[in-house]
């Protein structure tokens, strides 16, 4: 597999699903008769994320504080029920002591007057096919004139979300390099979807990756799985999810390492992932992947990816990221584990 050629086609999917700098004509209307003018970043049941034309930032506005919000964007909108809406936003009267209400109009015209203490979340998406992508394209660097040793990183992630459902890409790759050793590579291409059930707690997933690791003599590993997910809990500041299934492995290894034939394993597939965000803040995003060989007891894989971004101008973020693979049956002379951290730089884009 040629990894460079999948770095091209990373980094090209990423520039066409950046979209153009977004236009500051959304408007809030505070009580006291002030008025805001500028681009609303994110919404959640108690508030909104908004980046005046004047301020080089974002602030936070309590919805009870707005007394006429205009925009025309498209939002999201999940209730505990498992409704699902998509239309523009809107304040309506709220009969006093009760929680606060929002007038939604969907794109058929129909108008929905939502209970913000029924939200599970909010999110900005658009009529647009372009302008529905989030995402975010980090990198770090490394040299060491004292020992002629480089390290780089490189990863991106790519968010589709419709209002059932959603499709999320990833790519990470790595490279490792002294003076007296050779080159080590890690290149890992992953593609995942969920579709929300009747109810907003359960979904179906499916996912693939392709891996490709030096240190463990892998020169490439395909992994397929499907499943059924649960939100153990959610709202629009944080998620954790587990998911339950089966899954497919094929592995090739490097016979320059040991004379090794290829591996195909089925798989139980159990995963955890751990979502804390605020916008235009900080996130972290935290997947836990276990594979227990099915009708091989005790051969089990592990794997993880952790990352922490922290906004700090703009779109520009610094990030921490971690992963690794463990294989509890290598072959023998084979590694039984890769795992790295990196730090570095990064772009956001969309509702990131």
């Amino acid at each position: 597999m040629k990894w460079s050629a999948l770095v091209a086609a990373m980094a090209g999917a990423v520039v066409l699903a950046a979209p153009l700098a977004a236009q500051k004509t959304d408007v809030i209307i505070l009580t006291n008769g002030d008025r805001l003018t500028g681009e609303v970043k994110g919404v959640s049941a108690g508030s909104l994320e908004m980046s005046p034309v004047y301020v080089n930032g974002t602030i936070s506005v309590q919805w009870t504080s707005v007394a006429r919000f205009e925009s025309d964007k498209l939002f999201i909108v999940e209730m505990v029920d498992g409704s699902v809406y998509t239309g523009t936003l809107a304040v309506t009267e709220t009969p006093p002591g009760e929680s606060l209400r929002l007038k939604l109009t969907r794109v058929t015209g129909v108008v929905v007057i939502v209970d913000t203490k029924r939200v599970i979340s909010m999110a900005q998406t658009s009529d647009h096919f372009w302008g529905r992508f989030n995402g975010t394209v980090n990198s770090g660097f490394i040299f060491s004139k004292g020992n002629q040793s480089t390290q780089y990183n490189l990863s991106s992630t790519i968010q589709y979300p419709r209002a059932r459902w959603g499709v999320q890409g990833s790519f990470n790759s790595s490279l490792s390099s002294s003076s007296g050793s050779d080159v080590s590579t890690r290149n890992q291409v992953g593609l995942g979807g969920r579709h929300l059930m009747k109810t907003a707690q359960w979904f179906y997933s499916s996912a693939v990756s392709f891996l490709q690791s030096e240190e463990q003599g892998i020169t490439g590993q395909t992994n397929v799985g499907v499943g059924v997910g649960r939100y153990l809990a959610r709202s629009d500041r944080s998620s954790l999810a587990v998911i339950a299934g089966v899954g497919w492995q094929g592995t090739k290894y490097d016979q320059a390492v040991g004379a090794q034939a290829d591996q195909d394993l089925a798989l139980w597939m159990l995963v955890a992932d751990l979502n804390v965000y605020r916008w235009n803040k900080t996130s972290l995003s935290i997947t836990a992947d276990v594979f227990p060989a099915i009708g091989d007891l005790g051969h089990v894989y592990f794997g993880t990816n952790a990352t922490y971004y922290l906004k700090f101008l703009g779109s520009l973020t610094w990030n921490v990221s971690f992963y690794g693979n463990w294989d509890t049956q290598p072959p023998p002379g084979f590694a039984a584990s890769d795992y790295g951290l990196s730090s570095g730089l990064g772009w956001t884009f969309g509702d990131w």
